[in-house]
C-alpha cells in the first residue's frame, strides 16, 4: 500500500458555499472527503486514499495508476465561430491583456482550477477590479 501512497494521484479540492472544502482523488473513484479548511480536507483525504487502497487490495481488486502529466504538453487547438473570436478578441482589449492570457485565464476559473498559472495572477486581480478603476495594463510576471 505505501507504494500506492507515494504515487502523484491528482488531488481536487473544491470549496463549496459554506467555506468547507470538498477533496477527492480523481483517478479513485469514490475515495472522497470533506474538511472545515484545505489543509484539514488534504489530512482526511490522506486517509479516505489508504482505506480506499486497503479495501481495493484486501479484495484483490485493481488500482488505478495516476494520470500521467506527461500526457497533457499544456497546447491545445479550438475552433470557434468568428464572431466568437471577435468577441473575445475585444474582451482581451478591454482587459488589457493578450488573446491567450485571457482565454486561458477564463478556461482556468471555469475548470475552478486551483493551480492558476502564475504568469495569470496579474490579469485575474486586474479583471477583478471594477473598470473606471482599471488604469494600467496589468505587469506581466
Amino acid at each position: 500500500m505505501q507504494r500506492y501512497l507515494k504515487l502523484p494521484y491528482t488531488r481536487e479540492f473544491v470549496r463549496e458555499d459554506d467555506g468547507t472544502y470538498f477533496a477527492r482523488v480523481l483517478e479513485l473513484p469514490g475515495c472522497i472527503t470533506t474538511g472545515d479548511t484545505q489543509q484539514e480536507a488534504l489530512a482526511m483525504l490522506d486517509d479516505a486514499m489508504a482505506a480506499w487502497l486497503g479495501a481495493r487490495i484486501a479484495d484483490r481488486e485493481t488500482i488505478p495508476e495516476p494520470v500521467a502529466t506527461d500526457d497533457f504538453s499544456g497546447r491545445f487547438v479550438v475552433r470557434v465561430t468568428r464572431s466568437l473570436h471577435r468577441d473575445l478578441v475585444r474582451a482581451a482589449e478591454r482587459n488589457g491583456v493578450s488573446l491567450n492570457l485571457f482565454v486561458a485565464t477564463t478556461l482556468a476559473q471555469a475548470a475552478g482550477s486551483q493551480t492558476m498559472p502564475e504568469v495569470a495572477q496579474p490579469a485575474i486581480s486586474y479583471l477583478k477590479l471594477p473598470a473606471k478603476r482599471r488604469r494600467s495594463k496589468p505587469k506581466r510576471a
